[in-house]
């Protein structure tokens, strides 16, 4: 009987494989448009709706620091019919957020690693600074006066600038908004002054002299942004950068999980999609589940760290 039951799970998991995908698969990402985690959940989105010969939609489900979208993807079926744009919130609401409906790195899956990105820490052309230092120096001569913009408590662009303040001393209000673009918008009005934006999402503006670059937050320098140092050339030590990828439900079948993460991988060697990656500031992943797991792993382990040392906690 154990035999038969595994020639007929054997024979499933391929059935499935070649089923998939026969409706519209809805690809949740938990901010609202225009951020980075849109812009490349629709490049990729693309891709797999072409390859794929189903529309992916993406879906815009913002609030709770990207929990909102989250646990809607979790609660939802495991048939691979919703996914979920990862994103460095993922690693860290686990510590910090005091309760939460869910345990990320058990209630899902991994399914693959899309493009690691770098940070930039821009300012308003209002403030005088033009280098780190000059920054510092100015923050800590005017105590009050420095309102840092992010898409959201718990965002790496939150935790990119609470990074900066432990590092350095320097005390700025934060700000959290609904997501990246309200906050840019507010940044470009001079609402506030500096922001630790995934550069994807500034880029554009940093080319038109909108804002004013700082440094990038990885450990290199862009090849984006050559001419922009590193904050870790000011401040040693400092690394921060964002990773986005796919994940599904936990039971998700692995053939379907296969078929995703074979097709995102496809997609990752488009010369089209490369160097649009490229273009955005990106630094294609790709891999096995497996390794895009240990990523997430990773980045949880160190945001934990960040977030005991800033003391931020959401209720």
């Amino acid at each position: 009987m154990c035999a038969v039951a595994f020639a007929a799970v054997s024979i499933a998991q391929p059935a499935v494989a070649q089923e998939y995908p026969n409706r519209i698969i809805k690809w949740v990402v938990g901010y609202p448009a225009g951020g980075a985690t849109d812009i490349f959940a629709r490049l990729i989105g693309q891709y797999l709706s072409e390859k794929l010969g189903q529309q992916v939609i993406i879906e815009n489900r913002p609030g709770a620091g990207n929990n909102i979208g989250t646990e809607a993807v979790i609660n939802s079926a495991p048939d691979g019919y919703t996914v979920l744009l990862t994103n460095p919130a993922n690693s860290v609401n686990a510590t910090l957020y005091r309760k939460l409906n869910f345990n990320f790195m058990n209630d899902t899956v991994p399914i693959a690693g899309i493009a690691r990105v770098p940070n930039v820490m821009e300012v308003h052309p209002s403030v005088p600074a033009k280098t780190v230092k000059e920054f510092i120096d100015y923050a800590k001569a005017n105590p009050g006066k420095i309102n840092m913009a992010s898409s959201g408590n718990g965002t790496s662009i939150h935790l990119s600038g609470e990074l900066f303040k432990f590092m350095t001393g320097v005390q700025m209000q934060h700000v959290p908004y609904r997501g990246s673009s309200p906050a840019l918008t507010d940044l470009l009005a001079g609402q506030v002054q500096v922001m630790f934006d995934n550069l994807p999402a500034s880029i554009a503006h940093i080319k038109a002299n909108s804002l004013r670059p700082l440094a990038v937050t990885t450990a290199q320098r862009s090849k984006n942004l050559p001419d922009v140092p590193t904050v870790a050339e000011t401040v040693p030590g400092y690394e921060a950068s964002a990773f986005f990828g796919m994940s599904a439900p936990k039971g998700t079948p692995p053939a379907v999980i296969k078929k995703l993460n074979d097709t995102i991988n496809a997609a990752l060697k488009d010369p089209n999609i490369l160097a649009r990656i490229e273009e955005l500031g990106g630094i294609p992943m790709g891999g096995t589940p497996e390794e895009f797991g240990a990523v997430v792993k990773s980045e949880t382990e160190k945001w934990a760290k960040v977030v005991e040392f800033s003391g931020v906690k959401v209720d």
